[in-house]
C-alpha cells in the first residue's frame, strides 16, 4: 500500500512539470502501478508453513483441494464374472488413463501433421505517437494503424516434416496398442480377483464342514466319557481340535473380506461394498493343451499388444534418427506479406505494401549440435531396438512358464479329487471305529485333520486352474473381454 500511495504522489505531482517530462511521468507511474495490481491479483494467498519441525502443517481452508467426484455404478443383484469385467473396464483407471494417453497421442499427431499446411498470422496495429523537433518547437501528432498479413509455407526440408510426422504416428500406435495391453491386464486383475474370491468363499464353506465334524467329535467324546468308556483326555482333546478349527475359520473369514475389498478395488467401486457372487464351480472343463508351446509362443509374439507397442518404439526411434539427420540440410520456404497501413497527421494517405519471397536456409555450423544429436538419435534407436528383443524373450518366457503352470494346474484338480476322496474314506472309517470302541480320539482326529487339508487343496486346486487359464490367455495376447467367460 506504501509503494501504491507513493505513486499515486508522483502522479500528482507530476502534473506540474513540463508537458514532455509530465507525460513520461505519467506513462511510467501508470505502468509500475498495472504492474504491482496485477501481481497483486495473480498472487493469491499464502499458504505458509509449519512454525518448526516438529509441528505439523495447518493447512488453511482455501489450501484444501476439493473432494474427487465419485463414480459408483450400480452392481446390485447376482455379480457374475462377465459383468465384474464389464464393470472394471468400464470404471478402472488405468483403463481410461492408457484410452487418454491414446487420444493425447492422437492429438499430438495432429499437431505435428500441421506443418504441411501454410502459417497465416493476422495482426492490427494502432499507434499514436507525439514527436517534437527543433527543439520543442516544432510539436506534432501523428497516428498510424492498419491490418497486415503475414504468410510463412514450407515448401522442402529433405523428409525433416515427413520423420517428424512419422515419430508422432509411431507414439500413436505405441498409445493404441498400449491402451489394448491395458485391456487385458483389468480382465486379468478381474478374474484373479474374482476367483480369489470363489476360493476363499470355498474355502470357508469347507471349514464351516469341518467345524461341524468338530463338534460331532465332541459331542461323541462327551457321550462316551458319560457312559465311562473314555477318558477326559477325549473330551479335551475334541475340544481343542475344535478350537484350532474355529481359529481357522475365523481366519478364512478375514481373508474372505479382503479378497472382496480386492475385487471391489479391480472393479473401481467403493470397498465397502458387497456382492452377491455364486460358488466356485465343482464340474471344471479339465482337458489338456492339445497345442504346442512353440506355436503358443509364435502366437504371443504375433498378438501380445505390449509386445507391437514394443516394436512401435523402435520405429519411432528410426523416425527420430531422420529426424534430426534433415535438420542439418537445407529447407526452402516461402513468405509472403500483406499490409494496409493509414497514417493520419500533418498529411494523410493510406497504402498497401505486399512483398512475396522464397528463401532457402541452410545450416552451416551450429556448434556440433547437430552431430551430437544425431549421434544421440541412433544411440536411441539402438536401445529401443535391444529393448524389444529383451521383451519377446520375456514374453516368450511368460508363455512357457504359463503353459507348463497350466499343465500342472489341470494334474493338480485330478489329484486333489483322489486325494479327497481317500480323505473322506479314511475320516469316516476312523469315525465309526471310534463309535464302535475300537479306536481312539487321535484316530478320528488325524483322520479328519487330513480331511481338513484335502478340502482346501482341493478348493485351491479348483481356483488355481481357472487363474492358469486366464493367465496363459493373457500371455499370449488372447484375453480380451468377449473371451474371458468363454
Amino acid at each position: 500500500m506504501n509503494v501504491v500511495a507513493r505513486l499515486l504522489g508522483g502522479w500528482v505531482a507530476g502534473r506540474n512539470l513540463p508537458g514532455a517530462h509530465r507525460a513520461t511521468q505519467k506513462l511510467s507511474n501508470l505502468a509500475t502501478l498495472t504492474f504491482l495490481l496485477l501481481a497483486a491479483c495473480a498472487s493469491g494467498h499464502d499458504p505458509g508453513t509449519a512454525q518448526a519441525p516438529a509441528t505439523p502443517w495447518n493447512p488453511p481452508a482455501a489450501a484444501i483441494p476439493p473432494a474427487l467426484p465419485k463414480n459408483e455404478p450400480d452392481i446390485s443383484g447376482p455379480l457374475t464374472l462377465a459383468r465384474a469385467i464389464d464393470v472394471a473396464l468400464a470404471n478402472n483407471p488405468a483403463t481410461r488413463t492408457s484410452w487418454l494417453q491414446a487420444r493425447a497421442a492422437q492429438a499430438n499427431l495432429g499437431s505435428r501433421r500441421s506443418a504441411y499446411y501454410p502459417e497465416l498470422d493476422f495482426s492490427l496495429t494502432y499507434n499514436r505517437t507525439h514527436q517534437a523537433t527543433q527543439g520543442g518547437l516544432n510539436i506534432f501528432n501523428s497516428t498510424t494503424y492498419g491490418p497486415s498479413l503475414a504468410l510463412t509455407y514450407l515448401l522442402f526440408d529433405f523428409g525433416g516434416r515427413a520423420a517428424v510426422v512419422e515419430e508422432a504416428r509411431q507414439t500413436l500406435i505405441a498409445a493404441d496398442f498400449t491402451h489394448n495391453q491395458e485391456i487385458q491386464n483389468v480382465v486379468l486383475r478381474t478374474q484373479q480377483a474374482f476367483f480369489g474370491y470363489l476360493d476363499a468363499k470355498a474355502l470357508l464353506d469347507a471349514q464351516s464342514a469341518t467345524l461341524k465334524e468338530r463338534q460331532t467329535n465332541v459331542d461323541a467324546a462327551d457321550a462316551r466319557h458319560r457312559a465311562g468308556v473314555a477318558t477326559i483326555a477325549d473330551v479335551l482333546q475334541a475340544r481343542t481340535a475344535q478350537s484350532q478349527a474355529q481359529l481357522i475359520f475365523e481366519t478364512l473369514e478375514q481373508n474372505l473380506r479382503i479378497f472382496e475389498g480386492t475385487l471391489a478395488t479391480t472393479m473401481a467401486v467403493p470397498v465397502t461394498t458387497r456382492f452377491e457372487i455364486g460358488t466356485l464351480p465343482t464340474d471344471l472343463p479339465v482337458q489338456e493343451v492339445t497345442t504346442a508351446v512353440d506355436q503358443l509362443i509364435a502366437q504371443a509374439e504375433a498378438q501380445r499388444p505390449d509386445f507391437a507397442a514394443a516394436r512401435a518404439a523402435v520405429l519411432r526411434a528410426d523416425a527420430r534418427v531422420r529426424e534430426v539427420r534433415a535438420a542439418a540440410l537445407p529447407t526452402v520456404g516461402l513468405t509472403a506479406n500483406a499490409s494496409r497501413t493509414t497514417f493520419s497527421g500533418v498529411t494523410s494517405a493510406t497504402a498497401s505494401p505486399y512483398s512475396v519471397g522464397i528463401a532457402m536456409r541452410v545450416p552451416l555450423f551450429t556448434g556440433f549440435r547437430t552431430q551430437y544429436d544425431l549421434r544421440e538419435a541412433r544411440i536411441d534407436a539402438d536401445i529401443a531396438r535391444e529393448g524389444a528383443r529383451d521383451f519377446r524373450q520375456q514374453v516368450d518366457l511368460q508363455v512357457w512358464s504359463s503353459y507348463y503352470a497350466l499343465a500342472t494346474a489341470t494334474q493338480r484338480v485330478r489329484t486333489s479329487r483322489d486325494l479327497l476322496t481317500g480323505a473322506q474314506q479314511s475320516a469316516e472309517v476312523a469315525a465309526g471305529r471310534y463309535r464302535s470302541g475300537v479306536g481312539s480320539i487321535l484316530d478320528v482326529l488325524t483322520a479328519e485333520s487330513a480331511l481338513e487339508s484335502a478340502r482346501a487343496q482341493e478348493v485351491q486346486s479348483r481356483a488355481d486352474w481357472f487363474v492358469a487359464v486366464a493367465q496363459l490367455a493373457h500371455d499370449t495376447g488372447t484375453l480380451w473381454p468377449g473371451e474371458a467367460t468363454q
